[in-house]
């Protein structure tokens, strides 16, 4: 926190972390400055950003919330259970059931489900059943939406529909090829829904800032209220859509809502085989992943997107893809002139998996990137993995230090502790990592102080925002949050313990009471 020089009518005080505690001389203040006292264990912080998530997504997952289920047999029973507490739903046997959250690598038969599994409960046979998988990118549907689909390609392009031995749909549908499952759209009501229950939580954990990572334009009015929001366009499409955006800069009443930036992606995710990698899966020795689009394609894309003006964010998993967008971000740039990169500031979004050669490439780049959870590290294998989820190195071999931090929810927790908890520690919430307590890759490890400025001025700066918002400076936004401890100082093992106990969003309390 800066110094700040508070005046008195009489007198001026100069305030700063050493003499914050220093009795002042209240009948001294003027009554039009209100002066709130949080309490010894208590510390500010600025407003908490999440620099990758999905606003409507999580809302949506949160009224069939799937994650954590240890089995195939938890997920049928949370379904279930879903019906029986719906009366709507459990007297339409035509109404669409939608979810989200299952990973089948948590199960003891890490095999994916199919549709023949709906059918082993009574109550779900026959229903339109469509669960998204815990990453976004691959979808479990019933038998009965298999037989309103009827016949299906046999491929499709970026995509893949699982079939057993026989060639017959197994009810698994990935990345693109999600996008022929006939699907309703949800309705005005039902995306106010989803936005509100987003905005309640996101407030009662601290954060102020949610950059949303695929913001299709039928979204935009249910955006500009109560959060600072800076939105990544998108359009399921491959031809050029930049012209049918229009951007925003500090839109709205309070000038919360931003877009300037466009959100494209390369791969798929690996919890499903769809990062696309260099080499194949050390699990899966069959396939190396997808790429969503030709290089051909996105390259042309990203140009002219550049052209345009946008800010791009490439959604890259797998070295692969990684790779790749590398190549193209770094043609764009030795052909712009010298400071483009700080302009536009191209980001890769994940960056999850990259080749020691490309992390250090990234860096020479200036990109910002987020980073979400680590993963099964036999995926990988023991060589590959080294090149995955590097934080530090990331770190140090950019030229800015900038390394924005995002959660993605609602694949991973909402709560932005999570991320700060498992950035500094490479521990899992249980305590326990695949090196044991010491933590996965400890040299990885973020300090505290690199941790929070990835979920403040780090993700402010890939915003545009670094003038505004991310510090506790003078002439900048009042958006803070007060914690009941001292995230910086308190053991490893009471961080997630912390609970806020305000939000303040321009100087107003939006959760909680000071």
């Amino acid at each position: 926190m800066e110094p700040v020089d508070i005046k008195t009518r009489w007198r001026t005080r100069h305030l700063n972390l050493a003499n914050f505690q220093i009795p002042w001389p209240f009948s001294l203040w003027q009554s039009s400055l209100p002066v709130s006292f949080v309490g010894q264990d208590s510390i500010i912080v600025p407003g908490l950003s999440d620099a990758h998530a999905h606003v409507l997504d999580y809302g949506a997952a949160m009224a069939l919330d799937l994650s954590g289920c240890k089995s195939k047999q938890e997920v049928l029973h949370r379904v279930v259970q879903y019906v029986k507490s719906h009366p709507g739903v459990l007297d339409d046997p035509s109404r669409w059931i939608k979810g989200m959250g299952w990973d089948q690598n948590l199960w003891s038969d890490p095999q994916y489900p199919t549709a023949d599994d709906f059918d082993s409960e009574s109550l779900l046979r026959g229903r339109r059943i469509y669960l998204h998988r815990v990453d976004g990118h691959a979808a479990w549907v019933s038998n009965r939406v298999l037989q309103l689909m009827g016949s299906l390609p046999n491929e499709v392009d970026g995509g893949l529909i699982i079939r057993d031995p026989s060639g017959k749909p197994t009810g698994i549908f990935v990345d693109n090829a999600m996008a022929i499952v006939p699907i309703p759209a949800p309705t005005k009501p039902q995306l106010r829904e989803y936005f509100d229950r987003t905005v309640k939580d996101a407030l009662a954990v601290g954060l102020t800032s949610i950059h949303d990572a695929a913001t299709e334009p039928h979204m935009i009015e249910f955006y500009q209220e109560y959060l600072r929001l800076y939105l990544m366009g998108n359009t399921a499409s491959n031809a050029y859509w930049g012209r049918n955006l229009t951007r925003l800069i500090n839109y709205g009443i309070a000038e919360r809502l931003n877009l300037r930036s466009v959100k494209l992606f390369a791969d798929g995710a690996l919890g499903s085989f769809g990062a696309a990698l260099l080499e194949p899966y050390s699990d899966n020795p069959s396939t190396n992943g997808l790429m969503l689009v030709q290089q051909e394609t996105l390259s042309t894309l990203v140009k002219q997107f550049w052209e345009d003006g946008w800010q791009v964010n490439i959604h890259c998993i797998g070295d692969r893809a990684n790779h790749i967008v590398l190549d193209i971000f770094e043609d764009i740039l030795s052909r712009s002139e010298h400071g483009s990169a700080a302009k536009r500031r191209p980001r890769i979004e994940h960056a999850q998996i990259m080749t020691l050669d490309d992390l250090e490439r990234a860096g020479r780049l200036q990109d910002d990137r987020t980073s979400d959870m680590w993963y099964a590290e036999r995926r990988l294998g023991p060589e590959r993995i080294k090149g995955a989820y590097a934080y530090q190195t990331m770190i140090q071999t950019s030229k800015t230090g900038v390394l924005p931090l995002g959660s993605d929810f609602p694949v991973e927790g909402i709560n932005p502790l999570l991320g700060f908890y498992a950035a500094v520690s490479r521990l899992s919430p249980s305590g326990d990592s695949p090196h044991g307590p010491q933590g996965w890759y400890p040299s990885e490890r973020l300090t505290r102080a690199q941790a929070l400025k990835g979920m403040t001025l780090d993700a402010a700066y890939a915003a545009f925002a670094e003038d505004k918002l991310g510090s506790l400076s003078v002439g900048k936004k009042a958006d803070f949050v007060v914690l009941d401890r001292d995230i910086m100082t308190v053991p490893l093992s009471e961080l997630l313990a912390t609970r806020v106990r305000a939000t303040v969003i321009d100087g107003e309390v939006v959760y909680g009471s000071l």
